[in-house]
């Protein structure tokens, strides 16, 4: 594979994926709207290797014309979370759903012969199993979740000889990247830890699935290596630690100073969410190697860096926020 067109490429993960291609010698072509800002992949920019679209994943033509010439798409790009989906729900399904199907069908028309989906592990909703893995059934809980697992049934669907199809269902992803988002719950603990010097704890004994950024990218560059036979038709899971939010609020005491405060504060959302991710490592060897505390310590770097100026009010690291702000339809 060389040519891969990445929806989404100036976002979260798209921003740390997209260099990390580069440098392992592909050709990307980023879509993006580029709501956060268009200069996250400025240290790239320059490089002749790297095209950068700007415009909408619903503007069919604009989407014909981003594959053409692709052998892979990963596609990231979609309104994010459940917050950021229910500020407009219509909005959300238009992105996340309805625009899905004439993304593959304009790559397999194009002759993309790989197409690698970001899914969600929240397409699982709560179990109580200790283990959940990619045989247990979907019950998602919110439209989101729903629509996520939706578009891995149409992806499914659409697979062909020669029109390889991969499912990924990640974590909830940590650390520091040049879009940063400071409201997912390690990033946002971490904030608050070096900034307000207290967290607080809803609960706290729920279960959340993570993975580094950091392993992330190097999941997807796996994506595009890994021979067909491997991963046509498949789904896997990918995450590494399942911690509880206390047990996260503590690590990131650690990393940041115990002079920390942890403020409990009582909830009625007692969600747990877990995953496991046995079956990617038993199947491709991916196994992740970065920790909570490295993805805490990253971002703290990045603060100590000037790297992230106004962290508690600058919409550019809140989806909500910044959709807020920019009222997209």
């Amino acid at each position: 594979m060389s040519r891969v067109l990445v929806t989404g490429g100036a976002g979260y993960v798209g921003s740390a994926l997209v260099p990390a291609m580069l440098a392992a010698g592909y050709e990307v072509r980023v879509l993006d709207l580029y709501l956060y800002g268009r200069d996250v992949l400025d240290p790239v920019a320059d490089d002749a290797r790297l095209e950068q679209v700007e415009g909408d994943l619903r503007d069919d033509a604009l989407v014909e014309e981003a594959v053409a010439g692709c052998d892979t798409v990963v596609h990231l790009a979609c309104i994010s979370n459940d917050p950021s989906f229910d500020l407009d729900p219509a909005l959300g399904k238009s992105v996340n759903y309805d625009a899905f199907l004439p993304l593959v069908r304009a790559a397999r028309s194009a002759g993309v012969r790989r197409f690698v989906y970001a899914s969600s592990s929240s397409v699982y909703g709560i179990k109580e199993e200790p283990e959940v893995t990619e045989e247990m059934p979907l019950e998602p809980l919110t439209d989101y979740s729903l629509y996520k697992a939706l578009c891995e049934e149409q992806l499914l669907a659409e697979r062909r000889p020669g029109f390889t199809t991969l499912v990924l269902r990640p974590a909830t992803v940590c650390g520091y990247s040049p879009r940063l988002r400071l409201d997912l719950s390690v990033n946002i603990l971490t904030n608050h830890a070096v900034n307000e010097r207290q967290i607080m704890v809803f609960g706290g004994e729920q279960l959340r699935p993570n993975i580094h950024i950091a392993d992330a990218v190097d999941l997807y560059l796996l994506s595009l290596r890994a021979p067909e036979p491997l991963i046509d038709g498949r789904t896997f899971n990918a995450g590494w630690e399942n911690r509880s939010i206390l047990d996260i609020a503590e690590t990131v005491r650690g990393v940041v100073g115990r002079d920390v405060e942890i403020v409990r504060t009582p909830t009625d959302d007692l969600r747990s969410y877990h995953i496991s991710s046995e079956l990617i490592g038993r199947e491709l060897g991916f196994v992740p190697r970065r920790t909570i505390a490295d993805a805490v310590q990253s971002i703290v770097d990045a603060f100590g860096a000037g790297l992230v100026p106004d962290p508690m009010t600058d919409s550019r690291y809140y989806n909500v926020k910044r959709m807020q702000e920019l009222v997209l339809r």
